[in-house]
């Protein structure tokens, strides 16, 4: 059974308990640096629906948290950016794919919206070997469904690259949200690889029927568990039951959210640890799964 997580200096330890060769984390972000300060100021300081906001962990320089995820023992992982409006993607795009060059153990990302010329630049990102892609849909505040989308859709469900997408209602409401929206695409599109960010925090039950109800539909474990998601949103126990065999049948991953958390990167694994499913499922999420998909 993986020991108890106390900090990240322990990570290399627990996952060389359970005999893995590091870990893959499908739901990390790095972003050009004037975005990323936005986003932190938002979280930093909250809103009007966001509350108080959160202090992040990690807001440090690059090269810290890039280091500091070699350190852990992160294989793998992506630089997940998300456009929120139209002419972002292809700036966005350029930027990920060069951060994924300079960086080896980071996957080439990208995004995109649903805009003119869309299908071309999501045909020349997989061209240029994109691995996964982010959108979401709450920020982004688009219909997935929009026609402009249909082909691009298509183009991705036949390429086999995961699209993580954030369709829940954290952390504020808003967008075309929930599991209808994306599960219409799917019925569209049924072998999408979608990776539906936050085990689809709070709505839990819906998305969970979309991963067992489509081969290639996925979810990853970011944020929850850990203690800050317990308090307002707790994962039904009811559930559990489903989560295992998800998890032990390649459609959960491993997912944290790094650098913008309000804990260490070590209590997501500690969280997901202490669920008690066993050393296999964690084996299953924390690497298997997610190798299987990049």
């Amino acid at each position: 059974m993986a020991t108890e997580l106390h900090s990240d200096a322990e990570v290399t330890d627990w996952w060389q308990g359970l005999g893995l060769p590091g870990l893959i984390d499908l739901h990390v972000h790095f972003l050009p640096e004037r975005m990323e300060r936005r986003v932190w100021h938002h979280f930093n300081h909250g809103g009007p629906l966001l509350g108080s906001g959160w202090k992040i962990e990690y807001e440090w320089p690059v090269a810290e948290r890039v280091a500091r995820l070699r350190e852990m023992g992160v294989r793998a992982f992506p630089a997940l950016a998300y456009a929120h409006k139209p002419d972002m993607a292809v700036d966005l795009n350029a930027w990920t794919l060069d951060f994924a060059r300079r960086t080896p153990e980071c996957l080439p990302s990208a995004t995109f919206y649903p805009e003119p010329g869309v299908v071309d630049y999501v045909r020349r990102a997989l061209e240029d070997g994109v691995k996964i892609f982010k959108v979401h849909l709450q920020v982004g505040g688009f219909d997935p469904r929009a026609p402009e989308l249909d082909e691009v859709w298509g183009l991705v469900a036949e390429s086999g690259v995961p699209v993580v997408v954030h369709a829940s209602s954290v952390p504020v409401p808003g967008g075309h949200v929930g599991a209808e929206p994306i599960g219409q695409v799917l019925r569209g599109h049924p072998r999408l690889r979608v990776v539906i960010a936050h085990l689809g925090m709070p709505e839990y039950d819906p998305f969970f029927e979309l991963a067992a109800r489509y081969e290639r539909v996925a979810l990853d474990t970011t944020m929850t568990f850990t203690d800050f998601a317990e308090r307002g949103m707790p994962f039904p126990a009811r559930l559990r039951p489903a989560l295992r065999d998800l998890g032990l049948s390649g459609k959960v991953v491993l997912g944290s959210d790094f650098p913008t958390i309000p804990h260490p990167y070590a209590h997501q694994l500690d969280a997901l640890a202490r669920l008690d499913l066993g050393d296999a499922w964690l084996r299953a999420v924390c690497w298997d799964n997610g190798a299987a998909m990049i």
